[in-house]
């Protein structure tokens, strides 16, 4: 049996923050709908830069476009209503996880069934997408792709039901992990969120006709009224008869995922009713009281180190100060061939403000610590400019275990803190003091009862090891489920 491809695109070393692989946007029933929903893919650039795609459909067929880079420069000028005509779309923004970074792994997807035609954005990760592909590629499936998205839309061709909306279903029956997905027929547009709410997914309100977003930002963006969160294994089908709501899954408690607070979301979203901008800063707040060392000032690393940053000032009584400067005007940094190339490249993106740092005792904020190559750097620059003593806190808890719900989070002998005490990261990053936030912190940042270890609240496998589904894919690789390992003799190749 081979081994379990490496489902991870490649990434630039100098890069530590997680990634998740995508952000979805749909609209029904209005005018210049594909003009909207780039708009909508705007405010979800930061869930996914690599690529991005829409489709529309204008009543007699569907028009896509994908491409690879920044929603601006792909859905720019004023022809985009004449390349995509209609009145109904959806959109997607992306990073690789399942699949690498290609032009034929970019959303949405589209195929022509006997019912009609289908468009498909997908965020998140199935965890038997190995499992099914070669399911359906031993019945003589042809993909077009290396993305497990495509892998729902053979099943939903595959399924024998009558009415589209029960092909989806049955199809939906045989996924597992985490995802939200938005797709769009010849009459209908319909979301789904997964049977925990591992993945986010909201309803809004554009002039009277339903928009869906990954995030509240993208409602906001184009000036649409947030309705509510779509639950946790809730299908909602929307057509000009109105809003249909179905439970096609076995009821079960949710678990959605707390990294959208920590990093993911945008700060101005609101996430399964909470202000994620609020959350950061309780973290920070919390952070404060948890692990504080006198110092002189309270720097973020930017920009999703700020909200702690404030939150943990404020506890304190320190000054907050923007003792780094990030340039918004970079792009995707290259991956540069040598050391001292990549620290340049480290440079262009962040830049030390040498008349807050100089002298002064630092505490650094950062929202999470993922492999600590950025820490490095960020601490190494700090030191270079002056700080008398250097202090580092991740607003978050130790990261110690992988993801496989749609987040690009290394293996676990790759995470810093699954192999090193935190006095040995202190040393590693050469920091004075270094601390975290406890699980128990970050539960009351989020104003939620105290985790129970027998059902958590929420995803949080990341800190305790608690995935909240069977990994088939991965169990099969481990050679630790025999029954399906008897059924997969190899895996696809992703």
């Amino acid at each position: 049996m081979k081994t379990l491809p490496d489902r991870w695109a490649p990434r630039d070393p100098d890069d530590d923050s997680p990634r998740l692989e995508c952000g979805v946007f749909g609209v029904f029933g209005v005018d210049e709908a594909s003009a909207i929903t780039a708009l909508g893919l705007h405010a979800l650039q930061h869930r996914g830069q690599e690529a991005c795609g829409i489709a529309s459909f204008d009543g007699h067929g569907f028009h896509t476009e994908r491409h690879m880079g920044y929603v601006g420069d792909a859905f720019a000028g004023s022809d985009l209503v004449e390349r995509l005509p209609g009145h109904s779309a959806i959109g997607h923004t992306r990073y690789s996880t399942a699949g690498g970074s290609f032009i034929r792994n970019v959303q949405p997807m589209f195929a022509d069934l006997d019912s009609g035609g289908v468009a498909i954005a997908h965020n998140g990760n199935l965890t038997n997408f190995l499992t099914l592909r070669q399911q359906l590629v031993g019945e003589g499936r042809i993909f077009q792709s290396t993305s497990d998205s495509e892998v729902i839309l053979h099943l939903i061709a595959r399924s024998t039901r009558s009415r589209m909306v029960d092909r989806f279903i049955d199809a939906l029956s045989q996924i597992e992990g985490g995802y939200a997905l938005v797709a769009m027929t010849n009459k209908k547009l319909i979301g789904v969120r997964d049977p925990l709410g591992i993945r986010p997914l909201v309803l809004g309100d554009l002039d009277g006709r339903a928009v869906l977003a990954s995030e509240t930002c993208a409602l906001d963006m184009i000036g649409a009224r947030f309705i509510r969160d779509i639950e946790h294994g809730e299908m909602v089908v929307i057509d000009e008869g109105g809003i249909e709501s179905l439970r096609p899954f076995p009821a079960s408690r949710a678990r959605p995922c707390i990294f959208e607070y920590v990093y993911f979301a945008r700060p101005d979203s609101v996430v399964n009713g909470r202000s994620v901008y609020e959350v950061r800063k309780r973290m920070g707040r919390k952070l404060a009281m948890e692990s504080h060392v006198p110092v002189d000032v309270v720097v973020p690393v930017p920009d999703s180190g700020v909200p702690a940053a404030l939150g943990y000032a404020q506890e304190t009584g320190v000054p907050f100060e923007m003792g780094i400067i990030r340039n918004h005007y970079v792009g995707r940094t290259f991956i540069q061939p040598t050391q001292g190339a990549r620290e340049l490249g480290v440079r262009m993106k962040l830049s030390p403000n040498r008349s807050v740092l100089a002298g002064k005792k630092v505490m650094l904020i950062d929202d999470s610590i993922v492999r600590g190559t950025n820490s490095v750097r960020v601490v190494r620059m700090v030191r270079e400019a002056g700080a008398a003593e250097v202090h580092l806190r991740s607003a978050s808890p130790p990261i110690k275990w992988p993801d496989f719900y749609g987040i690009d989070m290394p293996d676990r002998e790759k995470l810093l803190a699954a192999n090193n005490s935190v006095e040995e990261i202190a040393k590693i990053l050469d920091v004075d003091s270094m601390g975290y936030l406890s699980v128990e912190g970050l539960y009351w940042a989020m104003n939620a009862a105290p985790r129970n270890a027998a059902d958590p609240q929420f995803t949080d496998h990341y800190f305790t090891g608690d995935y909240p589904t069977r990994l088939l894919d991965r169990e099969i690789a481990e050679g630790r489920n025999d029954a399906a390992e008897r059924q997969l003799s190899f895996l696809v190749d992703a």
